[in-house]
């Protein structure tokens, strides 16, 4: 692993944004949060993920230590994960290590689609009857878009929360931003959130053309913001560089391989990069796809998590503190168990606007920052990491 030197700059202008709202949630104050059993027993938390993703990791983690801080759970180190992605593990350990005397993580209640379209349709069929018919599950959190898509419906009734996708209103998961649809269905989203993205990287770059990637599926359309980037190129006037990478029906080397090539083919075409959520990219071979990028100089922005900035890619939104969303979501399970529908509680939430940005990718396509983006910036990279 490369040295890389990480600032964390907490500022008062952080404070104050946080008090006047950019995390954008009601109060609530109809339902209480402070822990309560379910008729004197523990609430049974299932689980269910369209396959292993790194936000999904990192949403699970910080919903448990927020639920740590209100007293929900006893406090406990986290365990060691064998790598990014992983939930399998983090779930086990919340099923038989932790201890609380309000929620059990059920061990054989986290179920997986492992990213193939054929076991997704078995797995949902199986977590339908187990909740219809078993009824052991009390609350279901469902991480990303194909788990929020296959529980927001009527076939089913255990509130639910989805959590961590891209759009779950484009995705359909949800009626509208204040309303679910669904009296069991809740879905935190930040309507905005991808526009802004795009126009900040606009308001740099001034590119003309920018490059994207993703499967030209509903799926993959709505994982890597599709409407939201045709929205902004639309009103500010840059055209868009499309290239296709399927990750359905296909291994997921064949995927990767697919999205590598992609990205050389764009690095010909395009003057900046925004590049997109798609099962395929990963830090592993996150290389290979920014490989050709540098090359030409072009200027990347991630859509996901700032990781990615540490490994390369020049810019994105930082999300180092996990922990404003995770106190959302702690905040929705512990008013869901105090009796609220997930329906009636607020969707809406923006995360603090602060910047991500890798000084040694700036340096290597010619980038000087300015001073007010170096102030914007919430975690400052001056080295490229390399996964093991």
């Amino acid at each position: 692993m490369n040295n890389v030197a990480r600032v964390n700059i907490r500022t008062v202008a952080v404070a104050l944004l946080l008090v006047l709202g950019w995390i954008g949630w009601a109060v609530g104050a109809d339902f209480p949060t402070q822990p309560v059993k379910n008729h004197g027993q523990r609430w049974r938390i299932g689980y269910l993920q369209g396959g292993d993703y790194a936000s999904y990791q990192r949403s699970l983690a910080a919903l448990v230590q927020a639920l740590m801080k209100s007293g929900w759970i006893q406090s406990a180190p986290l365990p060691k994960l064998p790598d990014d992605k992983d939930t399998k593990v983090l779930w086990q350990w919340l099923a038989h290590d932790i201890s609380s005397d309000y929620l059990q993580f059920v061990a054989d209640g986290r179920y997986d689609a492992g990213w193939d379209k054929q076991r997704r349709v078995k797995v949902r069929a199986e977590l339908l009857k187990r909740l219809n018919g078993k009824k052991d599950i009390d609350i279901m959190l469902a991480l990303g878009t194909w788990a929020g898509q296959d529980l927001a419906t009527n076939e089913q009734h255990v509130p639910t929360m989805v959590m961590s996708t891209t759009d779950p209103l484009a995705a359909g998961i949800i009626k509208s931003v204040e309303d679910s649809g669904f009296d069991h269905i809740h879905a935190k989203i930040d309507p905005g959130r991808h526009q802004r993205q795009v126009r900040l990287f606009y308001d740099i770059f001034k590119f003309k053309k920018l490059g994207i990637v993703y499967e030209n599926s509903r799926e993959g359309r709505g994982f890597a913001a599709v409407g939201s980037v045709e929205q902004v190129a639309k009103q500010l006037g840059f055209k868009i560089a499309s290239c296709y990478a399927s990750f359905n029906n296909v291994s997921r080397e064949q995927a990767a391989a697919a999205v590598e090539n992609c990205y050389a083919k764009l690095a010909d075409k395009v003057d900046a990069v925004y590049i997109t959520r798609h099962p395929a990219v990963t830090l592993n071979n996150l290389p290979v796809i920014l490989k050709p990028l540098l090359a030409k100089k072009i200027p990347t922005f991630a859509q996901g998590m700032s990781d990615m900035v540490a490994h390369g890619v020049l810019m994105s939104i930082s999300l180092a503190d996990f922990s404003y969303i995770g106190d959302f979501y702690a905040r929705t399970l512990a008013q869901i168990c105090n009796g609220a529908k997930p329906r009636q509680l607020p969707q809406r939430f923006e995360n603090p606007p602060k910047i991500a940005i890798n000084l040694k990718t700036a340096q290597i396509i010619g980038y000087d920052p300015s001073v007010d983006i170096l102030g914007a910036a919430d975690e400052i990279f001056t080295d490229i990491a390399t996964t093991k």
